[in-house]
């Protein structure tokens, strides 16, 4: 597969952001019923980053972002999450420091730090060098 036939073509950028809509309402869901660390997984799963579409890379980022703002135990989210996700949340803890927003900048510190105790400094290594999966 060529590297330009991973990314999405600008005319199915619709259909990725009616997916991350409807995954954005399951979300939610979850975070009303007190389940932040499902609400996490699921905004995790099928990430859009191989889109070169901004819209579709921001309204993913935004699903992200509720559902981080939601975790108050960074511990048991890190225990419970399986480690195929550590990359991916990763990247978008730097998305998240890269917003200069107060709030989001200290949560997204919190976790790095427990992440990176837990994961280790592989994560952070993969994610500076990763120039094609950015979010």
């Amino acid at each position: 597969m060529a590297k330009a036939e991973r990314f999405v073509e600008a005319d199915n950028a619709e259909a990725i952001i009616t997916r991350i809509e409807h995954k954005s309402r399951k979300i939610e869901s979850l975070l009303k019923q007190y389940k932040p660390v499902e609400a996490l997984k699921t905004a995790l799963e099928g990430t859009y980053a191989m889109t070169g579409d901004e819209r579709c890379k921001s309204a993913h980022w935004i699903v992200v972002h509720r559902a981080i703002m939601a975790i108050k135990d960074v511990d048991g989210m890190l225990s419970s999450l399986d480690p195929e996700y550590y990359d991916i949340l990763m990247k978008y803890l730097y998305r998240g420091l890269a917003t200069g927003d107060r709030p989001t900048c200290d949560q997204c510190l919190r976790i790095h730090e427990k992440l990176t105790e837990k994961a280790g400094l592989g994560c952070i290594l993969r994610f500076l060098t990763d120039t094609v999966n950015t979010v």
